[in-house]
C-alpha cells in the first residue's frame, strides 16, 4: 500500500508544472523552459542584474504572418510591462515567419532582470500574439525577483 501511495505522489509531482496557461488560443503549447528554473519549482527565482532565457515549443493551429512578444509582471493583479530587447518574435528569437498551421515552432528569448527591479514576488505573464493581436501563447510563471 505504501508503494502505491509513493508511486501516485511521484506521478503527480512529475505532472506538476511551474507555469500555468492563461489563454493559449491559437497554438498548442508543448514545452516551456526557463533558465535556472527547474520544472518542479513552485516559483522561479529571478536574480537581479542577470538575464533569463525562456524557450517555448508550440504548434500553431492556423497560419501566422507575424508574432509580437509581450511580457508583464503582474503584481496585485496589476500588469506592469517588462521591456523586451526584441519584441518581434520573428527576429533573432528562433522563429521564421510566416508560421504554418500544424508545424512545430520554437521560440527562444532572453530578458534582462535589471538591478533596479524591486525584490518582490510576481507572476510573469508571457504572451506571443499574432498579427490580429490574438494570443497564440499565454503563460503565467510565478516568480520571485531576488
Amino acid at each position: 500500500m505504501l508503494f502505491l501511495v509513493t508511486v501516485v505522489v511521484l506521478l503527480a509531482s512529475a505532472q506538476a508544472k511551474f507555469y500555468s496557461d492563461c489563454g493559449s488560443k491559437l497554438a498548442s503549447l508543448e514545452m516551456v523552459g526557463v533558465s535556472g528554473c527547474p520544472e518542479t519549482a513552485k516559483e522561479c527565482v529571478l536574480k537581479r542584474n542577470t538575464n533569463i532565457t525562456i524557450s517555448l515549443d508550440f504548434t500553431p493551429s492556423k497560419d501566422v504572418k507575424s508574432i509580437e512578444a509581450e511580457v508583464h509582471g503582474v503584481i496585485m493583479n496589476l500588469p506592469v510591462p517588462f521591456p523586451l530587447p526584441q519584441p518581434d518574435a520573428c527576429k533573432n528569437n528562433g522563429l521564421t515567419c510566416p508560421l504554418k498551421a500544424g508545424q512545430k515552432a520554437s521560440y527562444v528569448a532572453t530578458l534582462p532582470v535589471l538591478k533596479s527591479y524591486p525584490k518582490v514576488k510576481v507572476d510573469v505573464k508571457w504572451e506571443l500574439k499574432n498579427e490580429d493581436d490574438e494570443d497564440l501563447i499565454c503563460i503565467l510563471i510565478p516568480a520571485k525577483i531576488n
